[in-house]
């Protein structure tokens, strides 16, 4: 009985480590935010398109996709969300260059951006205030449903359903500095 236990918790550690990591990529990123994805407004002089993203390896199961756009540093004491995408159907796996502009329609049909912390839907790229550098957090969500959300959901109750129904995710830190 040993032989068989010790034999089937080998085969479940070799499996899993075949297994491949759900990856997000970005062709356009480059650890710096460029002009291109910086806001235009609030003081910043920038483009305010969205990047191209993505992802590989989604986990089985994977029913929908989210992506965020978070920056922890920003002096709010709560970090401010620059973009909150949510119901991108399982068979996406990427993102073109500025999906996130509502008026430009590049989203799959059923996909959802609700507000940011600018108060509006859609990207808000990088505005960090003169100073020190801001880790903007690129993440994407594997989820195990579609969230039952509208445009109008904030992005901390957006947020909490991300974190109750994900399956994976994977990031990209971008930074940006004026």
């Amino acid at each position: 009985m040993k032989q068989v236990y010790v034999l089937a918790v080998t085969l479940v550690l070799a499996t899993a480590a075949h297994a491949q990591n759900f990856t997000l990529k970005s062709k356009e990123l480059g650890g710096q935010a460029t002009q291109r994805q910086f806001f235009n407004g609030f003081g910043c002089h920038g483009d305010n398109v969205s990047p191209e993203l993505s992802w590989e390896n989604a986990p089985a199961g994977t029913q929908s996709f989210a992506v965020t756009m978070y920056d922890k540093d920003a002096p709010t004491g709560s970090g401010f969300w620059h973009w909150v995408l949510f119901n991108l159907p399982a068979t996406t796996t990427s993102l073109p260059s500025g999906a996130g502009d509502p008026a430009k329609n590049l989203l799959p049909a059923g996909a959802i951006q609700s507000i940011t912390d600018f108060g509006k839907a859609g990207y808000g790229g990088p505005c960090p205030p003169p100073g020190a550098p801001h880790e903007y957090l690129i993440t994407v969500y594997a989820l195990k449903t579609k969230l039952q959300l509208d445009a109008s959901a904030s992005p901390a109750f957006v947020g909490f359903n991300l974190n109750m129904n994900v399956l994976a995710k994977a990031s990209i830190v971008m930074y940006g500095q004026q």
